[in-house]
């Protein structure tokens, strides 16, 4: 994890309640002084070797993201400093961007974003027959089609697919990082058109100054009054679903009422809690849907296998195998379900 490299922070000391009882301007964050600082160098390295003159500014906000007609890049604030990014953890299960190579793909991902709205790219004729409608409103789920050759891969859960605004972003950052590697990768894929569009596209803006140059910071650290607590509370109600109850047959198929014949008494409870982050990344990245939803079935597994006073009785491995199947098909039966009625 990215740490400080200077000014010692007043709440490097406190625990997590203690953090979380702080505002967002409370922080008072820097991002000169963190090493996100030389990864936002490198992506301008890597744009300057490309051609390209123009320099996304970033800040440090709650998300990524990159706003509608401001050319820059929102940082999350838990990248800034390694006790934020273990209190990311602690309370969603994954630190978005929190490894160098994460960070740098989604750092270029934003940075496609950003330079098609100071060029204003989306405009043109060529960009919406091969990319689609800019103004199609984003779907609330998407059903990836992982065959697919119409699209590059390089964020997770084949985020391409998602939107236009996405696909061009994705086609961008598999442009900048790769080179002219992606023409022996997508070898007569249909998504080559894209990105030999794209060669053209960054071609005929380069070296040139950007249309829009706005340099505002949307929704920075400084401003935010918003606590900690609350931030983490609205993004777990924007993760979370009403979980579909786990039903007791289920429960008994996988556990049992008495502890096994050797003896040890490992009760289930304790068995999902001690699993419970490693089964929740496991199954995230099978079905392309947060950590924090699969934590929230586990959460509720942990409650009614106490109170039917359930105990583990075969070997871990065996276990963690059945319960990845169990826990990936109750979250892929609610969302279909979900997707299902918002289609009717």
């Amino acid at each position: 994890m990215p740490a400080t490299r200077k000014n010692k922070l007043f709440w490097q000391s406190y625990n997590d309640d203690e953090l979380l009882d702080l505002r967002f301007c409370d922080l008072k964050l820097k991002l000169s002084d963190t090493s996100l600082q030389d990864r936002i160098e490198l992506l301008y390295d890597e744009l300057k070797s490309r051609g390209i003159r123009f320099k996304p500014h970033c800040w440090l906000s709650e998300e990524w993201f990159s706003p509608d007609g401001v050319p820059g890049i929102a940082i999350p604030f838990y990248l800034a400093h390694p006790k934020l990014a273990k209190l990311e953890y602690r309370q969603m299960f994954e630190v978005e961007g929190g490894n160098t190579h994460w960070c740098m793909q989604l750092l270029r991902h934003e940075a496609g974003h950003a330079i098609n709205t100071a060029y204003s790219l989306h405009r043109r004729k060529r960009w919406r027959q091969l990319f689609g409608s800019f103004t199609r409103p984003y779907p609330t789920h998407y059903i990836p089609k992982p065959k697919s050759k119409n699209y590059v891969f390089h964020l997770d859960w084949w985020y391409a697919q998602s939107h236009p605004a996405e696909d061009f972003a994705e086609t961008f950052a598999v442009w900048l990082k790769q080179r002219k590697k992606w023409q022996k990768t997508y070898a007569g894929w249909p998504a080559m058109r894209k990105l030999e569009y794209m060669d053209e596209l960054m071609a005929s803006i380069s070296r040139k100054p950007a249309l829009k140059k706005s340099r505002e910071r949307v929704e920075p650290l400084s401003t935010n009054k918003k606590t900690l607590r609350e931030h983490y509370e609205d993004k777990r109600d924007l993760y979370g679903i009403n979980v579909p109850e786990v039903y007791d047959s289920e429960l008994l198929r996988l556990f049992q009422r008495k502890p096994g014949d050797n003896g040890m008494r490992r009760t289930a409870s304790a068995f999902l809690g001690k699993h419970r982050t490693a089964l929740s990344q496991l199954c995230a990245r099978g079905i392309g849907e947060p950590p924090y939803i699969i934590a929230q079935v586990i959460n509720d597994m942990i409650i009614r296998c106490r109170e039917l006073k359930l105990y583990v009785t075969r070997p871990d491995e065996e276990m963690k195998i059945e319960l990845a199947i169990f826990l990936s098909m109750q979250t892929l039966n609610y969302f279909n379900k979900a997707r299902h009625r918002v289609a009717i």
